[in-house]
Formats: structure tokens, sequence, C-alpha cells
């Protein structure tokens, strides 16, 4: 019983940093769901999580969204984190761990050193964007970062940044939990942790939406990616040291 009231401040934690940072939950709460379940586990109840906690952040940033973004990065999107999903079942979990980790690591280096890192708001690197930000998210449950770097090209108002990415992201995470249910990720025994965790991102999202009305939302992005580069560094220490 300890270890689950730790997995549930642990996981309101990570959807309160992804909802002020921009970067969403799954960054945070992948690494840290592994230290409590097995990798592919971890990608089926992300996966639902997510569903979760984008639909929470629609009903609170509810005042618009971009619908020419939704169809250019969004459809791409969802059709590479079908096949990055279905490649992943052929994966070893602790390459997918590591994976992650050097993902997390280079990730957060990169906007840490290249602060000024801009991606320009073009059709072609809206679809770009969706065919990265869903393939990784489809073989690491996590692709929120490059959706998000391609998002903030177009200099959308923040409510409509956070519902557009949101509606995406809730159409990537349905497609990816289909798949991971058939890739036998989804387990009975794990169910229980959805309605804890449905509670967990309407408390979380409400908090970061708070915390938005309070505090630059640039001073703590940098917060966000020291704590991602801590956490990639802890999740590759963890594998490393169980390999």
């Amino acid at each position: 019983m300890d270890y689950l009231i730790y997995f549930i401040l642990l996981a309101l934690l990570a959807e309160i940093l992804g909802t002020v940072g921009g970067f969403g939950s799954s960054l945070f709460f992948i690494p840290i769901a592994g230290y409590f379940l097995d990798f592919h586990s971890v990608l089926g109840v992300t996966a639902l999580f997510h569903v979760l906690s984008n639909t929470t952040k629609i009903a609170f940033f509810h005042k618009g969204f971009d619908k020419k973004l939704i169809v250019s990065l969004g459809i791409p999107a969802v059709v590479f984190v079908i096949i990055g999903a279905y490649l992943s079942q052929f994966i070893a979990t602790q390459w997918l761990e590591m994976s992650l980790a050097v993902f997390l690591i280079a990730l957060s280096s990169l906007f840490l050193i290249f602060k000024n890192i801009v991606i320009k708001p073009t059709h072609l690197n809206s679809v770009g964007g969706g065919i990265a930000s869903g393939f990784v998210a489809g073989i690491l449950g996590t692709g929120g970062a490059i959706r998000g770097i391609t998002l903030a090209a177009f200099n959308l108002k923040m409510e409509i940044f956070i519902a557009t990415s949101a509606i995406i992201d809730l159409a990537i995470d349905s497609s990816r939990a289909v798949v991971y249910g058939f890739n036998g990720y989804i387990h009975k025994d794990d169910l229980y942790l959805i309605p804890i965790l449905l509670v967990v991102s309407i408390f979380g999202t409400y908090i970061g939406k708070k915390i938005l009305t309070k505090i630059s939302e640039e001073q703590f992005k940098k917060t966000v990616l020291v704590l991602i580069l801590i956490t990639g560094i802890t999740t590759a220490a963890r594998v490393i040291h169980a390999l």
C-alpha cells in the first residue's frame, strides 16, 4: 500500500509539471512508473492515463483550438503512433527504457543549451512534427515534447495551444491504447489504477492551470527541463544497474 501512495503523489507531480511545462505528463510519468511496473505495462497504463489527462485538459482549456494544426499535425501523428506502438513489441524492454533515458537527456540538454531553438511555422514542419511525435510516442510512450516545440512555432495563445495539443494527444493516446491492448500491454491487474489516475489528472491539471497564472511560463519551463534531465539520468542509471 505504501508504494501506491508514492505512485499517486509522483503521478500528480508529473501531471502538474506536464501541464505547466507544456511537455505532457508522460515525460515524467513513464520513468516514474517504471519503478513500480514493467515497461510494457507502463506503456499501457500511460496511454489510458493520457486519455483521461487530455480529456481533462480539453475541459479546463476549452476556449478554442486550431483546426488546421489538428489536421496537419494530428493525422500524421495518429498514423505513426500506431506504427510505433506495433513495433514496440519487437524491441527488448531494457533497450526501450535506455532509449527513453537517452531521449530525455538529449532533449533536455538541447533545449537548455540552445535556448532560442525554433521551428518555422510551415505546413511541412507541422506534418514532420506529427510524424516524429507520433512515432516516438508509440515506441517510447512519450512524444509530447516534439509536438510541443512544433506547436510553439505557430505562436498560439496559451489556452488554444494547450487545447490543440490535448485534442491531438487524445487521438494519439486512444489509437496507441488500442494497439497496446492487442500487444498485451494492458493488464486487468493494473486497471484499478485508472480511476485513481482520473482524479490525479483532474487535480494535476487544475493546479497546473493555477500555477500558470502566477509565474513566468519560461522560468518554469527551465526548471522542468532540468527535472527532465535528472529523470533521464536516473532512468539510465536504473537500467544499467539492472543489466
